[in-house]
């Protein structure tokens, strides 16, 4: 039967063999020591008699004893597991949050500390170089991030359409928590687009870092990117060769504002067709410098470890060695068409 405990036999008096149960029962009551009697036969003629004096030791099926311990030892690992791995997750979130913390700290620090002119006509408040909007005016302008005003999405997460309250028009680009384009890329995207100014390149308007997921504010631009169109069948026989070779030349010059022509000197890495733009008139304009390097006049190259971008818009040696330069961005023009 199970879980029954039964009496350990080994601490009984053998009695007798043939005594009848009610003698047994008898010989027990008499003595002050017995704590308990049994007769041997149970089957055959109920005869016999066993005595146990003073406690009884008890012992129960010992495979059924062994399970119910190995339960509560699982049960207990499984439970102390849980909860390694419960304040290990809820320490990294915190120290998720204090980190984006610091960098939202060091990032508002860099741009307008001790420069600070509030702008009250829009929500923002900017310094010569860039605007920082509050969330209030964002969310405002983007109807809370509605679907209706969802323009697209990548890897860094999702673009919305909005307007200011002083009519202009924007995209705003969320940063996800999940985005493959990290903190760093957001803030070297903001540094550089705030110090480049050039009709082929995407205008930065402001940013916003008061939300978990931080955001770029940049004009609006109708005609979406250059991929919608090369890879859309009705839409590509809009692009008839004039369009093309003034689309291709809008980029080119943009490049080479950013090679030679501007105050630093960058390397997109990153120019594959999504990342073109173009407005009203079909003009391209170059954007996402989140993975841009910054060049020394006289540098020729660069090397890193960390092959970053699009596999099919990296030039040979950088996809293979990591090795970079102004002609890796000028091969990838190749591609387009």
């Amino acid at each position: 039967m199970t879980h029954m405990k039964i009496p350990d036999t080994s601490a009984a008096v053998w009695v007798s063999t043939n005594m009848h149960p009610m003698d047994c029962e008898q010989k027990c009551r008499m003595n002050c020591s017995c704590s308990a009697y049994s007769i041997v036969d149970i089957v055959e003629n109920g005869t016999g008699c066993l005595i146990w004096y003073a406690n009884m030791a008890q012992k129960s099926n010992g495979f059924l004893e062994r399970m119910d311990m190995l339960a509560v030892l699982i049960v207990s690992v499984v439970s102390a597991w849980f909860v390694i791995i419960l304040i290990a997750y809820l320490w990294l979130k915190k120290k998720r949050k204090l980190e984006r913390k610091k960098w939202h700290e060091r990032l508002f620090d860099t741009y307008y500390k001790d420069t600070l002119e509030a702008n009250e006509v829009g929500g923002r408040i900017s310094n010569p170089e860039i605007a920082f909007f509050d969330l209030r005016t964002i969310l405002t302008a983007t109807n809370n991030f509605s679907l209706a005003n969802k323009l697209g999405q990548g890897g860094f997460g999702f673009v919305y359409k909005g307007q200011l309250s002083n009519g202009q028009e924007v995209a705003v680009k969320r940063l996800s928590k999940n985005s493959r384009q990290g903190l760093e890329e957001f803030k070297n995207e903001v540094m550089l687009i705030a110090k480049l100014q050039h009709k082929n390149l995407v205008e930065l308007v402001g940013c916003c870092i008061q939300a978990e997921e931080p955001m770029l504010i940049y004009e609006y631009l109708p005609n979406k990117s250059l991929d919608s169109f090369l890879f859309d069948e009705t839409k590509r026989a809009i692009l008839d060769w004039r369009k093309r070779f003034d689309i291709i030349v809008g980029i080119a010059r943009g490049i080479l504002y950013i090679h030679q022509d501007s105050k630093l000197s960058i390397i997109h890495r990153d120019l594959k067709t999504s990342n073109i733009l173009l407005d009203a008139e079909m003009s391209p304009k170059i954007s996402d410098f989140g993975l841009a390097r910054i060049f020394k006049r006289d540098q020729i190259q660069e090397k890193t470890s960390r092959i970053v971008g699009t596999f099919g818009y990296m030039s040979p040696e950088y996809a293979a060695f990591g090795r970079f330069s102004t002609k890796s961005d000028i091969l990838v023009l190749e591609s387009y068409y």
